[in-house]
């Protein structure tokens, strides 16, 4: 597996540990609904919460949360739909970003709230 794949993998377990620590439950990680994935699908008591974790060895060419494009957007949703429909989820949806930058061997950790919402087709 390449170096940044790597990095990629870490910074997602990193997300994860984070959210523990915040209270929220983990329902799963890296779920797929055909080729769209899910990097993280977390609950709390209000909300299902669909997490996608961004990771840069810097910050200095583009933000990890600016990588997110209309395009990742709509498959995010997509499959959030998938997920929603299978396991019979009520609550409200919330999109997160998590972005993870490492500072000298430690993780800079960036967690926005409802970061985006659905595209309006």
């Amino acid at each position: 597996m390449a170096t940044h794949n790597d990095f990629g993998k870490e910074g997602e377990i990193e997300a994860q540990r984070f959210l523990r620590q915040k209270g929220y439950k983990l329902l799963a990680c890296n779920w797929f609904s055909g080729k769209n994935e899910i990097d993280i699908i977390a609950e709390t008591n209000d909300f299902l919460v669909i997490v996608e974790v961004k990771s840069r060895s810097t910050d200095t060419f583009e933000h990890p949360k600016d990588a997110i494009t209309t395009a990742k957007i709509r498959r995010i949703v997509e499959a959030t739909h998938d997920y929603i429909l299978q396991n019979n989820i009520q609550k409200d949806v919330r999109f997160d970003v998590i972005s993870i930058i490492p500072h000298n061997g430690i993780f800079t950790i960036e967690h926005i709230e409802d970061a985006f919402l659905p595209p309006v087709n």
